[in-house]
């Protein structure tokens, strides 16, 4: 796996976990919903610590608890 997919995964996983679609996570963010989608697809290989400070309070999270999760912390990520 890479970053961008396991990024991607992890957000998928929370909006479901919250009950909200990536839209409405891109709203509660500020961003773009292309931009989140790009994200959640994978296709944007490295967004900003902004962006994900951005989700991050979208999904009322600091930018450490949205990036600690097992496969962040036990993946060994292919370089992209």
């Amino acid at each position: 796996m890479t970053y961008s997919q396991v990024i991607g995964k992890r957000i998928k996983e929370l909006c479901q976990k919250n009950n909200i679609t990536v839209n409405r996570l891109a709203t509660l963010s500020g961003i773009t919903q292309s931009t989140l989608d790009n994200i959640v697809k994978g296709n944007s290989k490295n967004p900003s610590i902004r962006t994900l400070h951005r989700i991050a309070v979208g999904l009322n999270m600091t930018v450490s608890e949205l990036l600690d999760f097992p496969e962040m912390n036990n993946t060994i990520f292919k370089d992209e």
